[in-house]
């Protein structure tokens, strides 16, 4: 892959969308060439429950979020953005730019249902 066109790479979280609609989230796990030229094998980890790994032969383009089709569906892989104001594990995930400057994420507490 062009290193200068790379958007997407390994270790990045992408947001698939299917249908035109957000789906679910993934990590790109590899990204290895295919016998085809200008074709990858692409191991995404899908962010479910359970998690699942899945191997999907892509063109950079496509790795790189331009629509494509699967089985017939409409599919496209949008980056997620790292947020600003978090270091290490922790940070944030924003899908459209940074949390404005003076504003913290909403922290939602998780209560035991008895």
């Amino acid at each position: 892959m062009s290193e200068g066109g790379r958007v997407n790479q390994e270790g990045d979280v992408v947001l698939i969308h299917y249908r035109d609609k957000p789906m679910t989230y993934a990590r790109i796990e590899t990204i290895r060439p295919d016998s085809k030229k200008d074709w990858f094998h692409v191991t995404l980890l899908l962010l479910t429950i359970p998690a699942q790994a899945v191997t999907w032969i892509l063109k950079e383009d496509y790795i790189n979020g331009n629509p494509f089709t699967m089985g017939g569906q409409s599919m496209r892989l949008e980056k997620v953005e790292r947020g600003s104001g978090g270091e290490g594990p922790g940070d944030n995930f924003q899908l459209h730019g940074p949390i404005a400057p003076g504003k913290s994420p909403k922290v939602i507490a998780f209560k035991k249902q008895h």
